[in-house]
């Protein structure tokens, strides 16, 4: 029963999401996280900065995290298969039909009327993982020190600047990153040693 509802969510995810990898994971996140609680959200977001890190469609990477993390091979294959087929489907259906209809002023209108929504859809779990990662003030708690914060929220858009401006590979930033992010845990666990 499990296996069929993991296939079924990822395939529901997948038919019904415009917009790619990045506008699923708010749906993701809202079946596997809020809804049906098979991962908590802490484990969710790991699992979504190893997608991003690897090769692949994120969505892709996180079904098959989720799946693998659920049930094993047999968990990943379920979600895998859900989530890809509704696309291979659409992407056959559509390469068969879209030449005819591609200079159709409808069909421009309807990529138009979409565009809006699904930059909603990739803004949504930004904003939610920078909540989590501490980027922004919670009302019940303070995680981080001011100067903190403000160090983690000046990383994405020090690293949107250099993919855009200087025309740096991503594989250069994601390397530059794990080795920050080792020697800065690194430090703060020395320095509350050092505290103790």
């Amino acid at each position: 029963m499990l296996y069929w509802q993991l296939f079924y969510t990822f395939l529901k995810i997948g038919t019904f999401t415009l917009g790619g990898g990045y506008a699923m994971i708010p749906l993701i996140q809202a079946e596997v996280v809020d809804r049906r609680r098979w991962i908590d959200e802490q484990e969710f977001l790991n699992m979504l900065a190893l997608a991003q890190s690897a090769p692949g469609i994120i969505a892709v990477n996180t079904a098959i995290f989720i799946g693998y993390s659920i049930k094993g091979w047999r968990g990943l294959i379920c979600t895998l298969l859900g989530a890809v087929l509704p696309s291979f489907c659409i992407i056959l259906l559509i390469a068969t039909v879209f030449t005819r209809f591609k200079d159709s002023p409808q069909v421009e209108a309807v990529m138009k009327g979409v565009r809006p929504a699904v930059v909603a859809l990739i803004v949504a779990p930004l904003y939610r993982m920078a909540r989590s990662a501490g980027m922004m003030p919670k009302k019940t708690e303070k995680t981080y020190t001011e100067w903190w914060r403000l160090l983690l929220l000046l990383i994405p858009v020090a690293t949107a600047l250099l993919v855009w401006l200087v025309d740096l590979s991503p594989v250069w930033i994601i390397m530059l990153t794990i080795v920050s992010a080792v020697i800065i845990v690194r430090l703060r666990q020395d320095r509350q040693r050092s505290d103790q």
